[in-house]
């Protein structure tokens, strides 16, 4: 570095070794060694070799010299640290950290349906099956692989996700096992971006059918819908019933009505249709969440409060919805199929009803919390 060897080395080690003298000593005697990163006062910096030859006689060596600073990592004696701290010539001593990489967050919810068992013990991360997200787009995120994708909104040509709700519903199933951030249902999956609703979170029967459309023309295996409205449509229906018997299985978020009135059916569209499995969402606890929709088209529950999943900017952020228990039960889906490509999407609608967990009354629980665990083992 510039400093060092502008300064003659012999006045920087008298320096150090005068000003720091009552605080050594020997190198047979000094204590443990440790890393240490030594920066000095401006212009009071030696040579390389001249500060190598300083703390080897101090019982420690140089590391490296930085190019940047007047800073060296040395490894020196515990007990010659104190004499460097009072060295007027020494800006700071300080020691080197062990650093740790940011562990990745398992949200609950993967656990709780018994997807991490299934990830970890059978190796399976839903590899080889697609998945579409019919929703807000996509954004590029470092823990999301997004395959490819479309838009169908007027004005957003791109699948890039500018509301964030897509973002979210995308990491429950597929967020990257990367070790940052989160994990994802099924992380290995082909993920596909088709935006239906825009940046305020809006669309149309019209641009979800399309979505529909092209997820079925391009062979996607499990479309995942969080969106819905208390009003039908025949043409909704039609392409749900199109994608159904082109052998696409359909997942839809119930909705997030709640119980208005006793017996009252509150489950939106296209959740509502035959043809879709119809998703409502719990707590950690298995309670139903006070928003979530109920009626006789239930199929099966899933973690849908507080789940944390990618979001926009490269955050991350924990949302409540049914919009959040379905990706649960769309990347177990994906599991299923990546355990038994043979399985129809009958058969993935059928295991996973039959061995859900019963919560209560079918009008309110359906068949119960998906159990990822005993549906893969039921193969």
């Amino acid at each position: 570095m510039k400093a060092f060897k502008k300064i003659a080395g012999a006045a920087l080690a008298a320096t150090l070794v005068l000003g720091g003298a009552g605080g050594f000593g020997s190198a047979q005697d000094s204590g443990e060694t440790k890393e240490y990163l030594v920066g000095f006062e401006p212009g009071a910096a030696a040579s390389a070799v001249n500060a190598s030859n300083t703390v080897t006689a101090l019982g420690g060596d140089v590391e490296h010299e930085f190019g940047f600073a007047d800073i060296v990592h040395v490894s020196l004696p515990e007990q010659a640290v104190a004499g460097l701290e009072n060295n007027p010539n020494v800006a700071f001593v300080e020691e080197n950290v062990e650093v740790q990489a940011y562990a990745q967050d398992v949200p609950y919810g993967i656990e709780h349906i018994g997807a991490l068992d299934v990830q970890q013990n059978d190796g399976n991360t839903g590899a080889g099956v697609s998945v579409a997200v019919l929703d807000t787009g996509i954004q590029d995120h470092e823990d999301l692989n997004v395959a490819g994708g479309v838009s169908f909104i007027d004005g957003e040509p791109e699948y890039q996700d500018e509301n964030g709700h897509g973002t979210h519903v995308a990491g429950t199933i597929a967020a990257l096992d990367n070790e940052v951030g989160v994990l994802g249902v099924s992380p290995d999956v082909d993920l596909y971006a088709v935006k239906v609703l825009g940046a305020d979170g809006s669309g149309s029967h019209a641009g979800i059918v399309q979505g529909i459309e092209w997820a079925v023309e391009n062979d996607i295996d499990v479309i995942n819908m969080s969106l819905g409205a208390p009003v039908g449509s025949t043409t909704l229906e039609q392409a749900v019933n199109y994608a159904h018997g082109e052998g696409v299985t359909v997942v839809a978020a119930a909705g997030n009505e709640g119980s208005l009135i006793p017996g009252w059916n509150t489950i939106g569209y296209p959740a509502k249709y035959d043809n879709a499995i119809a998703v409502g969402a719990v707590d950690e606890n298995n309670d139903r969440a006070s928003f979530s929709s109920v009626g006789n088209e239930l199929d099966v529950m899933a973690p849908g409060v507080a789940i944390d999943s990618t979001y926009l900017d490269n955050s991350y952020a924990a949302l409540s919805g049914t919009s959040m228990a379905a990706p649960h039960v769309a990347g177990a889906a994906a599991l299923l199929l990546a355990a038994n490509p043979s399985l129809s999407n009958d058969d993935v609608r059928a295991v996973l009803n039959e061995t859900a967990v019963p919560l209560g009354d079918h009008f309110y629980y359906g068949n119960g919390v998906i159990d990822v665990r005993a549906a893969v083992d039921a193969q």
